[in-house]
């Protein structure tokens, strides 16, 4: 299944320090030799202030070599350096951790500074020393320490490059240490910043367009986002909330359209939660829908087993295909590192959709037939079907036979007014964003993996 593994292709997208659990989860599933992996982890490494790590790496690939001086060299400069960014950061964190400041500092940033320079001698100088010493904690991987810092350096620095890094760092750092409602929290405010009207600074180079500037950061912020929105309990729905908008399906569409395997699974994920349910909104009610749609356009970019296997029950309507291609899917969201986790509830949501597309579409069903078609039993497929006419409320519709194995479904014919209504549901706002287009046009970018500043350094 190596040919399905997204691994290559999102690592360029994400700053070193994430790719490492990405790396660590393909020595775990060997969809590629361990050697390789353990290669690239290390050559990852060997760049950052993590050198116990780089040398466990490194011994790891080559036992019978001796670890090299550099890294001696290198521990002791980490360490030397370190004391010294602590010192700085310290003494500014020394002031602002003052009960008497803390309660003085206002919202309005040039207040707090003058506040600080007239009172303390506390400069902007001065407070760079908490991004820079958070930077560094961060490059040998205290991500802890490193997003309390750079929070501390982000709420009072009036420099927005700066800003925008501390940003990126501090999602992050909260990414790594699991703080899934905080990383989610960081994710929402970086969100707003790239989407701001000053797209010239999320970038540390601002030689390229604003319009292609902003769409790099988006490409790179949506696949950071996948790490909270597959960890947080309401991630599925929040994801399809974000990337089913307009302004991010553009960006997918256009720079990633990779990331059409993470929609669909979402999709698939949330339909059976958002049956029936009244706490959700439209775009997900109704986002096999317009996935399906999506997956069609973008057939000729990209596909593989999760996203065909949605165009086969959807768009094909043949039961066999899909039923093939589920059996592949299976085992690509079980490899998957986003998806692996949700592999179990991923099969059942998906045999629901097969049971639910085949119950709308035939008024005979045969029961042996169908869990056949979802690999079940004759008995467990029985309790599927019972469960799934009790789930979509059509008990009033479905009578099952059980002497001559069957259920029969009878369904009202739909009001000439209701079938109008379904045809012609948001016409007029196609036709204002046709329109919208026509007048303004939009011009065509070039995708390339332009970084944005991290903790790392601008890239």
């Amino acid at each position: 299944m190596a040919e399905y593994d997204l691994t290559k292709t999102i690592i360029p997208y994400l700053d070193r320090h994430l790719a490492f659990p990405l790396l660590a989860h393909l020595v775990e599933t060997q969809l590629f030799p361990v050697e390789q992996v353990q290669t690239a982890q290390y050559e990852l490494a060997k760049e950052t202030n993590m050198v116990d790590y780089a040398v466990n790496l490194f011994e790891q690939l080559y036992p019978d070599k001796n670890i090299p001086d550099e890294f001696s060299r290198k521990r002791e400069g980490a360490v030397s350096k370190n004391e010294h960014l602590q010192q700085e950061a310290q003494a500014v964190l020394d002031v602002i951790e003052n009960p008497d400041v803390a309660q003085a500092l206002r919202q309005d940033k040039n207040q707090n500074l003058t506040y600080l320079k007239d009172n303390y001698d506390v400069t902007l100088e001065h407070i760079s020393a908490l991004y820079n010493f958070g930077k560094f904690q961060y490059t040998y991987g205290n991500y802890s320490g490193a997003a309390d810092y750079l929070y501390h350096f982000r709420v009072l620095s009036t420099n927005n490059e700066l800003n925008t890094s501390a940003h990126w760092g501090k999602l992050a750092s909260d990414i790594l240490t699991g703080k899934w409602d905080t990383a989610l929290e960081e994710l929402n405010t970086l969100r707003d910043v790239v989407d701001s009207r000053s797209p010239l600074t999320l970038l540390s180079s601002s030689v390229e367009p604003a319009a292609l500037t902003q769409l790099h950061s988006r490409t790179w912020l949506v696949h950071w986002s996948l790490f909270v929105y597959f960890n947080h309990p309401q991630g599925r729905t929040l994801l399809l909330e974000t990337f089913m908008s307009p302004t991010y399906l553009n960006t997918i569409q256009t720079s990633c359209p990779w990331i059409l395997r993470y929609i669909a699974a979402a999709a698939i994920l949330s339909r059976k939660s958002t049956t029936g349910g009244s706490n959700t909104s439209t775009r997900v009610r109704n986002s096999i829908r317009e996935v399906v749609k999506v997956i069609q356009m973008e057939e000729y970019q990209y596909q593989d087993p999760v996203t065909s296997f949605l165009k086969e029950l959807y768009v094909e309507f043949d039961f066999e295909a899909a039923q093939r291609e589920l059996t592949l899917a299976e085992k690509v969201v079980g490899d998957d590192f986003f998806l692996g986790e949700f592999r179990e509830e991923f099969l059942d949501n998906a045999r629901y959709l097969i049971s639910e597309a085949y119950c709308r579409i035939h008024q005979r069903i045969d029961i042996g037939d169908l869990s056949e078609r979802l690999n079940l039993s004759h008995d467990e497929g029985e309790k599927w079907i019972v469960n799934l006419i009790r789930e979509t409320r059509m008990g009033a519709d479905a009578k099952i036979d059980l002497e001559k194995n069957v259920i029969e479904i009878h369904r009202s014919p739909l009001p000439v007014y209701q079938t109008v209504i379904e045809k012609t549901r948001g016409l007029a706002f196609r036709t204002q964003a046709m329109g919208a287009g026509m007048l303004h046009p939009q011009q065509p970018v070039q995708q390339n993996q332009s970084q944005p500043a991290t903790v790392e350094g601008a890239r």
